[in-house]
Order: structure tokens, then sequence, then C-alpha cells
């Protein structure tokens, strides 16, 4: 067969549909106009730095370790000195933006090295003999050779030194901060198991460290989990999964926090604009308490968390929401929703154990469901039930599905990936709270109890930066903030408790629950510039921003506007207006 007869067989091939029974969806492939032919010059340049440091966090993963900072260390500093190379006023915008966002990135991962040192030297003060023992899981993992003697030498002096600090402290603990014991506990934990892998290196392959080492090893592994429950359960006062402790960072950290995210206002300032938003909603509820009949907003609350989907009815109500919002957004033509992304989602039910720090949904890539469980006890399957009411749940299934965080995901894997290394809950966190706002505006609610449950949320993210950074300041207690969420938004004191143990567990950045506000206040900022001033449509506005990939705002505004930021970013952008009127 010749070459012209190969090519038009091929050509007819490929316009045949692949079977009667499987039709073709060409909707859910991209135009090819949608993929880049080239990247910017920088996107490589970050993914091979994302490469690197994937390889030194695999070489270097101890627990404390000090090589592991003194790689990180080096890692940092060599590739901003690499970035220095580059003739910054000779770039184009997209990679003026990677270039400013990457030394943004690599100091501030710098100055983190320094503050979780200190913070790791606090704890291990409290562990005498650990940081050998440390040093020598470092050791293991460089594959330097084992010295048995040595080793069970360092053993068997931390063993003793554990087990004569537990006893002291038993009987003399003036000083010892419940918050440094808890850390304490926590380090000591994560490097128990590091330590256990150290030991499983060793222990019957080599004969030597097996008779001297191992008897030795095991002893220390008793000790290890002795020392930390008694630093958990009689230091921290922590026995109890529900306790709340947490651990403040301080006035200065939380300063530097909002540097980081470029926010150019004091924590006072921040306070009051929470304080304003939260007024702002309460007037809201208000009025759409009257049109039920209410003359107290809390009234009116009370009624809509009786109305909930029927037991086991979730799963079916959450899918029926997830579809109704992106039908209001794609119907009004607000973002491009492929249609891949509507459907490859998942949904997982919550645990009752979970529960206790996340009793409402939850989501990202897919969503997690909180709803009773039969193992519950019955005041918290009640609890469950009304804090996941059918008006509170229409009010979040489109911040943390379309158009919230899963289009997020969605489009972060497939623009700009790179870009993930930026990743700020001022921008995820942010575009989720933005849809809360722009869907109110829009009239996604369409009756008095849908607006309050948005209102519910609302209120919840502005109360949210109250307690978050009053407490990372020293001035409001775990208890004081339980009680601000049941007093001023409304919440069930279960639901209140779990959500404050989520929010000072330390699996959250100590600024990450501001963010919500403070970031969705921020897009809106920018609404106002470019879509409501006619520069934009609300489609093109949204497109370009998950385009575009997670960064600062005030970055996303540059970038929009055409203006390429300088190389050092620094806070500048004064999005809140009602701050500066005299």
């Amino acid at each position: 067969m010749n070459r012209l007869k190969q090519s038009a067989l091929c050509l007819l091939l490929a316009a045949a549909p692949l079977s009667a029974t499987e039709p073709v969806h060409p909707d859910t492939i991209p135009a090819l106009t949608e993929i880049p032919a080239t990247q910017h010059r920088l996107a490589f340049f970050v993914q091979r730095f994302g490469d690197d440091l994937a390889s030194t966090e695999h070489t270097h993963d101890i627990i404390a370790g000090k090589r592991r900072e003194a790689a990180l260390r080096d890692l940092y500093t060599g590739w901003l000195q690499l970035l220095s190379e580059f003739d910054f006023e000779t770039l184009a915008l997209e990679d003026r933006i990677e270039y400013a966002l990457f030394k943004r990135e690599m100091n501030h991962r710098l100055d983190l090295l320094g503050f979780e040192r200190r913070r790791q030297d606090e704890a291990l003060q409290l562990l005498p003999g650990v940081p050998a023992l440390i040093a020598l899981a470092e050791q293991r993992r460089a594959l330097e050779p084992l010295h048995p003697a040595k080793a069970r030498h360092l053993i068997v002096t931390a063993t003793e030194a554990l087990n004569k600090s537990q006893e002291r402290l038993r009987n003399d603990s003036p000083g010892v901060s419940p918050v440094v014991a808890l850390r304490a506990a926590r380090l000591l934990d994560t490097f128990r198991g590091n330590f256990k892998e150290w030991n499983s290196f060793y222990a019957g392959y080599d004969p030597d460290y097996t008779r001297k080492v191992a008897p030795a090893y095991q002893a220390l592994d008793k000790q290890f989990e002795s020392y930390s429950g008694f630093l958990r359960n009689d230091l921290a006062k922590a026995s109890d999964p529900e306790t709340i402790i947490g651990d403040p960072i301080g006035r200065e950290a939380v300063e530097s926090a909002l540097q980081y995210e470029l926010i150019p206002y004091s924590p006072e300032q921040i306070v009051r604009i929470a304080e304003i938003e939260l007024a702002w909603c309460q007037d809201e509820l208000r009025k759409a308490a009257a049109e039920m009949g209410y003359a107290d907003w809390r009234q009116a609350l009370e009624t809509i968390k009786q109305d909930g989907p029927a037991v086991g009815a979730q799963p079916q109500y959450v899918v029926k929401l997830a579809d109704e919002a992106v039908d209001f957004v794609t119907s009004r033509n607000l973002v491009t929703v492929p249609e891949l992304a509507k459907h490859d989602w998942r949904m997982t039910m919550l645990s009752p154990e979970y529960q206790l720090q996340a009793p409402f949904f939850l989501g990202g890539e897919d969503v997690w469901v909180a709803y009773p469980h039969d193992s519950m006890p019955e005041g918290k399957r009640q609890m469950a039930l009304r804090g996941n009411n059918k008006y509170f749940s229409r009010a979040v299934v489109h911040h943390e599905l379309i158009p919230g965080h899963h289009l997020q995901y969605f489009y972060n894997s497939r623009y700009n990936p790179q870009r993930q290394l930026y990743d700020t809950p001022f921008w995820g966190e942010g575009w989720a709270l933005y849809w809360e706002f722009l869907l109110y505006q829009k009239g996604f609610a369409r009756n008095p109890q849908e607006r309050i449950g948005m209102l519910f949320w609302r209120s919840h993210r502005a109360a949210r930066i109250l307690f978050s950074l009053s407490f990372h300041m020293g001035e409001m207690t775990p208890q004081q903030a339980i009680e601000l969420l049941v007093n001023k938004v409304g919440h069930e004191p279960e639901n209140a408790a779990a959500e404050v143990r989520r929010s000072f567990a330390g699996d959250y950045s100590p600024i990450y629950q501001a963010a919500y506000m403070l970031g969705g206040l921020q897009f809106w900022a920018l609404r106002r510039e470019l879509v409501d001033s006619g520069k934009m449509s609300d489609k093109a506005f949204h497109d370009a921003i998950l385009k575009g990939g997670p960064m600062p705002v005030s970055v996303v505004r540059s970038r929009l506007s055409g203006d390429a930021p300088a190389q050092t970013l620094t806070p500048q952008w004064r999005f809140y207006p009602a701050l500066d009127k005299p």
C-alpha cells in the first residue's frame, strides 16, 4: 500500500466511531488551542526545584535532624543564587511573576527553618539524650557504618536520662509549659517511628547489632512510650482526645506571617475587619429572620437547624446540592467548568473519631461528609444532625466542590502546575469563600432560610479571624473561642469545640483560619476593579485566576492587570477601603 493510500485509510479510521455502543464525548477533551505549545522560561526552573526538594526531603527525613536542616538550607540558598543569574528586567510578565514568587518562597522557607529550630529546641530540652539518637538515625540515612558499641552507649544513656527526667518532673515540674510538653510528646512520637525504622534496618541482619544493641533498643522503645504518655497526660493534661491546648506563636510571628502573605494590615486592623464583617452578617441575619416572622435571628437559626435530610439520605442530598451549584454557575456563564471536572470527585463519610475535629463538610479534590454515626452518643448525633442541616449543607457544598476547591484542584494540575509550590490559603480558601460572597449576591439563596444558611458560614469565617489571631497573640483561650462561636455565630457547643480543636491541633498554619475571609475579601476587591468596572467579564476573570495557579491575591492582581511585580514582594495593596475612611 502506497503512502497516499495509507494516509487516507488512517484518516478514515480516525474519523470512524470506536464502536456503536461507545460514543466519543469530545466535550471532555480540551481544544488544541487550550494546550500551550511552550512554557514560560521559569516554569521549568521551578519544576526542577520541586524535584530537587523532593529528593532532599526523601534523603533527609529524620524529624528535627541537623543534617536535614543543613541540607534544606543549602538547597534554598543554592536555588536563590541560581535565580539571581536571570536578568529580571528582560523577563516577560509570567516569568517576572515566577521570579518574584520563587524568591519570596525561598526566603520564607529559610526563615521557617530558624523558626522551627527554635521550637524544636524548646521541646528537646524535655527530651534528654534524644538529640544524640536523632544524629544516629541521620547517620544511618547517610549509609554510614554502624559502631554497635557506640550506638548501645547512646541508647542506654538516653533511656536512663529519659527515665530520670520522668521521675524528676513527676515530683517537681514548675515552669513546664503544657504547650511545650505536648509539642515534645508529638516530636518524640514522630522520632520513635524514625528510630523504629532505624532498628529494623539492623536487627536480624547484623549479628553484632542483634546481640549487643537490640535488647537496649527494646528497653528504649518502652521508655519512649512511657515518657510520651507522661508528657501528654501528666504534664500537658491532654489524655482526653477532646482536650484543646494549641501552640500559640506570639505576636511577632503573626506579624511575620501576615507580611509573608502580603497583607498590609496590623493584627488589630484585621480584627477590626472581622468585626465589621460579622456586624454586616448579623444585620443580614436579622432581615432574613424577620421574613420568617422572628424578631431574633437566633430563633430563626434554631428553626432551620431542625430541618435536615432523612437518616441515610445525606449522600444523595450532597449530590443534588453539587449539581445545583454547577447548574447555577454554568447557566450564568460565571466560570468554565470542564465536563470532566463535574464528575471526577469522590465522596467519603467522616468517621466519628474524625468528627471530633471536623464536625462539618471537608473537601478539596473530593468531599468528606460529616453525619451522625450509630456509635455516637445520642447528644453528639443530634448535634451532627443540627450542624449539617439542609441549609448549612447547601451553603458549603459549592465551597468544597464546584466552583470552589474541587475546581481549583482540577485547574491546578493542568495550568501552571509548578505554582503549587506557592500554594497559600489566601488563594485556596479565599477563592472558595469569594464564591460564597458572589453566589449570595447573585441570588443563589432562594429564600430566607437559605440566606441564613449562607450567612451562618460567612459569620463563621469572620469569627475565625477573631479567635485565631487572638489565640496566637495570647489574648484568647480555647474556651473563650468556643464561647465566641456559640454566642456570636450560633454553633452547637460540641461543634464549636470541634472547630476550635481542629484550628489549634497543629495541622494548619497559625493564620490559616484568617485566610478564608481575608482572601475572599481580596478577590472581592479585585473583582470590583476588573469586573464591576467593565474591564473583564465574570467568566474571563474567574478563568484567568484559575489558569494562573496559586499565588498571593495581590500578585493575581498584578498578573490580571498586566503590571509586573517588583523582584521583592512587599505588602502594598490595601484591599479593604473601610479601614481607610476617616
